[in-house]
């Protein structure tokens, strides 16, 4: 006896009422995204408010499917399953004996049985199938114990136009799947915090494009290919991701040149956000992601956040905000982007910082200085734009 499908169990979604359908359909897609490439014929189906994955051919790789459901977000628990033909109960009785020996080979176990009688036209009641399958376990197995309360084993049978044989609960993400709350623009550096930020969006529902700002010869190619394998790795539980490649180094020379080297930083990110809101535009994103914690570094104080606000029309999201370093590192090593974040190729930013960055900047003080680059500012930000590298990743 094998497992030859997946019980998807999912949480939120079963509370959205009448547009309960669509938030279905999107986790289906995402799930159907995530096996494409998993070998075996392998199909997705949705019944009576569940979603199962099926193999309909003679073998697939169980554990590279079972992986590729734990990148889905929105499945709480991945449910390996045993289908049986209704054969009639008696033959029932056999198939679960033989699911038991063939999963739970040590008898020294507390059971329950949890019979489910979807398809009400079957002749038992759940509470007999419950009674009765128990009592065959019993008499099978004489070192097994009923224990209705806690029980090591809780085996679920549910009875619809086939009868579904589980016992184990493999817990998935969470959250929702991805693209159904809409799409957002991450500014993805080659650190810690980004690719957490896009990973901690896209589990709310968020698909994500996003940009990277590239100082070549200040940064090297190998730098760009670390963001390049970052968005990769995101894209693996976000799905397909488009990453615009934009050549910041004139911009920062000329804001090097013209304003007071302790502004550095925050001059450099409110011209990020104003390039990443021109692509946030072009791909009809609804808001803008950053990796920014509060007092993290100095361009992350509240008054520093408030400065590079203020120049955007979209609402900026943070999923990050009250994250200790620790956090987020605990959350990069769980998604696999740790170790590429810590290569040590830098970014655009490390590159260019001042030595003794304001921590709190006056905004006054900031478009002050911001006067100082109206001679050439907006001829660069264009030549910036139009001459951005697209990438797309994970299509």
């Amino acid at each position: 006896m094998e497992y030859r499908a997946f019980l998807i169990k999912y949480a939120e979604i079963a509370l959205k009422g009448k547009n309960r359908y669509l938030f279905e359909n999107a986790l289906v897609d995402q799930i159907r995204r995530a096996i494409r490439d998993v070998e075996g014929d392998l199909r997705v189906r949705k019944e009576q408010g569940r979603i199962y994955v099926e193999c309909h051919s003679d073998a697939y790789d169980y554990e590279e499917c079972l992986q590729a459901l734990q990148r889905v977000f929105g499945i709480v628990g991945i449910c390996p399953v045993v289908i049986l033909e209704d054969q009639g109960f008696d033959q029932l009785t056999q198939d679960v004996l033989r699911y038991m020996e063939s999963f739970y080979p040590d008898e020294s176990l507390t059971f329950k049985v949890n019979a489910r009688r979807a398809r009400k036209a079957y002749p038992l009641q759940s509470m007999e199938i419950n009674a009765r399958l128990g009592e065959a376990i019993l008499d099978a197995f004489p070192k097994t114990k009923v224990d209705v309360h806690h029980p090591k084993l809780l085996l679920n049978v549910e009875v619809r136009e086939k009868i579904y044989v589980y016992s184990q609960e493999i817990p998935g993400l969470g959250g929702m799947p991805a693209g159904c709350n809409g799409k957002a623009m991450l500014l993805l550096s080659g650190g810690i915090d980004s690719p957490v930020a896009g990973y901690m969006i896209s589990r709310r529902g968020v698909s994500i494009e996003a940009v990277y700002f590239h100082a070549p010869p200040y940064t090297s190619e190998r730098a760009k290919q670390k963001v390049v394998d970052l968005a990769e790795q995101v894209s693996m539980y976000c799905g397909p991701v488009r990453l615009y490649v934009v050549n910041f180094t004139d911009i920062q020379l000329y804001i090097y040149d013209q304003c007071p080297h302790d502004e550095l930083t925050i001059h450099m990110r409110r011209y990020m956000m104003r390039i990443a809101e021109h692509f946030a535009g072009e791909d009809h994103c609804q808001g803008l992601v950053t990796g920014e914690s509060i007092g993290q570094v100095a361009s992350q104080t509240m008054q520093s956040l408030a400065a590079t606000d203020q120049v955007c029309t979209l609402p900026v999201y943070r999923p990050l905000i009250a994250f200790d370093k620790q956090d987020i590192i605990e959350v990069a090593q769980k998604i696999g982007t740790y170790e590429t974040s810590i290569l040590p190729f830098e970014d655009c930013c490390t590159i260019f910082v001042a030595k003794h960055p304001v921590t709190k900047p006056s905004l006054k003080s900031i478009g002050k200085s911001e006067q100082k680059l109206k001679e050439r500012i907006q001829e660069l930000v264009d030549q910036a734009i139009e001459t951005a590298e697209t990438i797309e990743i994970g299509m």
